[in-house]
């Protein structure tokens, strides 16, 4: 089978592979840490490889332990939204929220840090939870004249989707491939692959590239 090659249009979007998702970490994504030597396989394909990190302040409004009496997963409402309840992840400089040591960094073009405003909580590469906020990846698609992305990563039924969905709503050509990105549940993710799929978001697996 002929693999694709990806053109200077089309750009990678690596999404969250932090320690804190991964194996052992504060909010772990089961079965993570099994997509990092295929993800690597195809970071090494494309040549605009972009990848997103999760950057909280210790006090971070998502975390449970800033709200008396919640627990992690609860849900409240803030004065953009719902908000899911997380336990304390990704706290910037720590262990936690740095690349897994073996997810390949040095091809990274662009790295968006999301998630360091206390008051709001940021799951998309594109935009924070109020949907208006931007983290200046659209400005930089456009730039380089990319229209077309895949993301893989972590956690599919949360970050992958909200970015894919605000990818697909700037007006770029959006695909998810499957088999490198795993969810926080196999229902959550089932649902989340459901309405990507009614987005025209176009869901394909790795085996098209490497």
């Amino acid at each position: 089978m002929t693999k694709i090659q990806p053109n200077l249009n089309e750009a990678l979007i690596v999404i969250d592979i932090q320690n804190d998702f991964c194996q052992g970490g504060a909010l772990e994504v089961p079965g993570a840490d099994q997509i990092i030597d295929k993800s690597n396989k195809l970071i090494n394909r494309f040549d605009q490889v972009i990848l997103t990190q999760d950057w909280h302040p210790y006090d971070h409004i998502s975390f449970a332990t800033q709200h008396e009496g919640r627990k992690p997963f609860d849900i409240i409402e803030l004065d953009y939204g719902k908000q899911t309840l997380w336990p304390d992840h990704c706290i910037q400089g720590s262990h936690g929220a740095k690349f897994h040591s073996k997810l390949n960094t040095k091809a990274a073009k662009l790295i968006i840090r999301k998630g360091y405003n206390k008051n709001i909580d940021s799951y998309s590469a594109f935009f924070e939870n109020d949907k208006c906020t931007s983290t200046g990846l659209k400005g930089y698609l456009n730039e380089k004249k990319i229209d077309k992305v895949y993301f893989i990563g972590l956690a599919l039924d949360v970050c992958v989707k909200d970015s894919a969905m605000d990818s697909i709503t700037s007006g770029i050509q959006t695909y998810i491939l499957e088999d490198l990105c795993k969810g926080l549940s196999k229902q959550t993710s089932t649902q989340a692959l459901e309405i990507m799929n009614k987005s025209e978001i176009n869901i394909i697996d790795s085996s098209k590239f490497i």
